[in-house]
């Protein structure tokens, strides 16, 4: 069990097993000893199958119980997980199944219904991931097996069931256990290879440094588990820790997120800036504005009585039950962590990337420093690639047990990022204070990081918009917020065509709306700006895009 993720797993299946595990919002619950016997009866349909061990098997869906409950089941069957965010196109599915040579495809229903199976040639299993339902099999009589699961289940433990039975695959530290892909499309795709260790280690982290989770506890599942920030420290860890995880099985709009806190009541609290900020800036600066609040915040003890009533307000918006709020996934607003601040709020910000399975930095939150992003983890380390790490930005370099074995058949990317010495690229800039706080002061990289904590690559959008009608050149950038398209029309074209000037800003607008039909949610272009001249390009005929980023986005 030393060291070993399915041995954490498995010990607290038989330590927890009466206790409930996974609920899906508002709907049915599962017990640990549920959940023990649906992976078993899993494990038998995917033999029947022909999966073997080291087998890739996808899944894609929203959360949910079944989604977690398959998630365990491959692990412990010894095949490797490919997790596909629900989000993703069909095309971009059918891409990564492939990219990745997954023998098995789970697929919610949502999702499925958009798929084609005929352009995933080599999967062997296609189940639905809302009942477990065979979809196809290439091997027929696996539609018999799980019509007689029941019957199979018992052949095989023939005296009943019990925590005694659990028993889940003997992992190497080394060993593959993820496939995280940070992208759907084909020319961005990027398989994140996330070995068991780095899963370890994560999840014994969480254990020793979030003593105030109990055997029980509640928490709510909220974040995509097709990310590792939420995968992590929302399941992993709570299933670890004996939790009892509420999925929200529907987008998380703000109205089932504070009906979910306040019914379920989590012990602890995932969450990306947007949420906190939109219920600060909607719900606790409109009071703070009003005349008589003012006043009394200028007096003194009466100020500090005035902040922790707004503290338990605030904190009873989340369910007044939560040890801690950890923020990650993007940058935090400043006026809104300095506010958090003053109310002396449980609140923490941690740092991390898919590459590291994801931790790399935290603290907890009375010991947390005010726009840091914590310390560096145990097992790992940090360093500044810098002169003078405390005053000098550099870029972050990290090393040690969460860090990825690479990127899936792609050894160019992985040079690019893992150093011979064993230090990661992380492509962030920051500093290093004198008692080992990490401020992150930018990034090196283009990606832009939107304020729900989804990854935009913005080449991918250019991609596709420099092939639309009399576009020459683009360029993504994020402005207040949101995604804004600088284009540079093909003027040439235009001219040729006979189409007046005036005419051309309506033709990107529908340039832009069929972009974004394309697109995900979080991928959808907001507004565009036309230029008259090409933009700058340095000598290798790259665009200068520092050149065009906002100031506030620099």
């Amino acid at each position: 069990m030393d060291n070993r993720f399915l041995g954490l797993i498995e010990r607290s299946m038989k330590e927890h097993w009466d206790l409930p595990a996974f609920s899906d919002y508002n709907g049915h619950t599962f017990h640990f000893k549920d959940v023990a016997r649906r992976i078993e009866k899993f494990h038998i349909l995917l033999e029947h199958a022909g999966i073997k061990k080291g087998d890739k098997v996808a899944i894609v869906g929203r959360n949910s119980s079944n989604w977690a409950i398959c998630f365990f089941g491959i692990l412990a069957y010894g095949a490797v997980a490919v997790p596909i965010l629900h989000e993703f196109k069909p095309d971009n599915i059918h891409h990564i199944v492939n990219h990745s040579g997954a023998k098995a495809v789970l697929a919610g229903s949502n999702n499925w219904e958009n798929m084609n199976e005929d352009m995933m040639p080599d999967v062997k299993l296609f189940m639905m991931l809302d009942n477990f339902s065979i979809i196809d099999c290439k091997n027929k009589e696996v539609r018999t097996v799980r019509d007689r699961i029941n019957e199979y289940f018992g052949k095989k433990y023939p005296r009943s069931f019990t925590a005694n039975d659990v028993k889940y695959h003997v992992e190497d530290p080394e060993e593959l256990a993820i496939l995280n892909y940070t992208s759907g499309t084909t020319s961005f795709s990027k398989g994140v290879m996330i070995p068991y260790r780095s899963l370890w280690s994560n999840t014994q982290f969480a254990y020793d440094h979030l003593p105030f989770i109990h055997p029980g506890d509640n928490i709510v599942c909220m974040l995509p588990m097709a990310h590792m920030y939420g995968l992590a420290f929302e399941v992993l860890n709570s299933v670890n820790k004996g939790c009892h995880v509420h999925f929200l099985t529907r987008t998380p709009s703000p109205k089932i997120i504070a009906e979910a806190f306040a019914t379920v009541r989590p012990a602890l609290i995932l969450a990306v800036p947007l949420i906190i900020e939109k219920i600060i800036k909607n719900k606790v600066f409109p009071e703070l504005d009003k005349p008589l609040i003012k006043l009394l915040l200028k007096v003194p003890y009466v100020d500090q009585k005035v902040r922790e009533k707004i503290a338990r307000k605030l904190e009873a918006s989340f369910g007044g039950n939560f040890g801690e709020i950890v923020i990650g996934g993007a940058a935090i607003n400043k006026e809104v962590e300095t506010f958090l601040k003053s109310i002396d709020f449980r609140y923490t910000v941690g740092y991390g990337m898919t590459e590291c399975g994801p931790l790399v930095s935290y603290e907890q939150w009375d010991t947390f420093k005010q726009g840091s992003v914590g310390r560096v983890v145990d097992r790992m380390e940090i360093r500044i690639d810098s002169d003078d790490p405390e005053n000098e930005v550099g870029e972050i370099l990290v090393r040690g047990m969460n860090v990825m074995l690479g990127y899936y058949k792609n050894p160019e990317a992985t040079k690019a990022v893992m150093l011979p010495n064993g230090w990661l690229r992380t492509g962030d800039l920051g500093t290093l204070d004198k008692d080992g706080f990490l401020y992150i002061r930018g990034r090196s990289k283009s990606m832009i990081l939107s304020s729900n904590g989804q990854n935009i690559y913005p080449e991918e959008i250019e991609d596709r918009l420099n092939n639309m009608l009399y576009v020459a050149e683009s360029l993504i950038i994020s402005q207040g917020g949101k995604l804004v398209a600088l284009i540079y029309p093909d003027w040439e074209q235009v001219d040729k065509a006979g189409i007046q000037h005036s005419e051309i800003e309506g033709l990107m607008q529908q340039n832009i709306d069929l972009l974004n039909t394309e697109m995900p949610a979080y991928s959808k272009v907001a507004c565009f700006k036309l230029y008259q001249e090409e933009f700058e390009k340095t000598p290798k005929r790259s665009i200068k895009r520092y050149l065009y980023q906002p100031a506030e986005e620099n």
